[in-house]
């Protein structure tokens, strides 16, 4: 089954929403970002969530031991780094390394464990961009490896990806929002379906 996870997660009502629309994971921002939320925040909000998925905490270059008393203090289930870390990294909890896919070319993921995610570059963005880009240039890594597509995607095109290239999941922020830390039902629920539809299909 293809993985859906929901990022940029603000409030209890998105994480019970997105939870309940079928997502596998729900992704909390504790970087530099315009849906940053506190520890604090999203271990209440995960207190009372009437179904727990995993929890993904994302981070970009924050030392180990920061994240580590993140993540033992929100109890992440996985931890998602943006930045620019090394192979190696350790803070007591599993890695997904995003690679940032620039000109076409996909990074390479050698060193890093399963899963990976792939992600737009940006000059000025250093996490998630909202920006599309050509998958295809990862056709080669998706055989072979367990890889998250992130960047620019949203209920009119998820379907597609999952059709074409069959990832290990998908990630989406901006695509399921009605404006910046507001996540849109009808959008959350309509990712997912489509998501259901194409990888039923294929």
């Amino acid at each position: 089954m293809i993985r859906v996870k929901i990022c940029g997660i603000c409030d209890l009502e998105a994480a019970n929403m997105a939870v309940e629309a079928g997502a596998d994971l729900i992704g909390f921002h504790f970087c530099d970002s315009d849906r940053r939320v506190s520890p604090e925040q999203a271990r209440s909000i995960i207190e009372e969530l009437l179904v727990r998925p995993k929890i993904v905490g994302v981070f970009i270059d924050e030392a180990p031991d920061e994240v580590r008393q993140i993540a033992e203090f929100v109890d992440l289930d996985l931890l998602q780094l943006h930045g620019s870390e090394q192979p190696g990294f350790e803070a007591g909890r599993p890695v997904m390394k995003v690679l940032k896919v620039k000109e076409g070319r996909v990074p390479g993921a050698d060193g890093w464990p399963d899963p990976i995610m792939l992600d737009s570059w940006s000059g000025d963005q250093r996490g998630g961009t909202g920006r599309t880009w050509d998958w295809e240039a990862a056709r080669r890594l998706l055989g072979s490896r367990k890889v998250f597509i992130a960047g620019g995607l949203q209920p009119g095109n998820v379907g597609k990806v999952v059709s074409e290239f069959r990832p290990y999941g998908v990630d989406v922020s901006s695509g399921v929002e009605a404006r910046p830390r507001v996540k849109d039902p009808d959008k959350v629920r309509a990712f997912v379906r489509a998501v259901r539809l194409a990888e039923a299909a294929s």
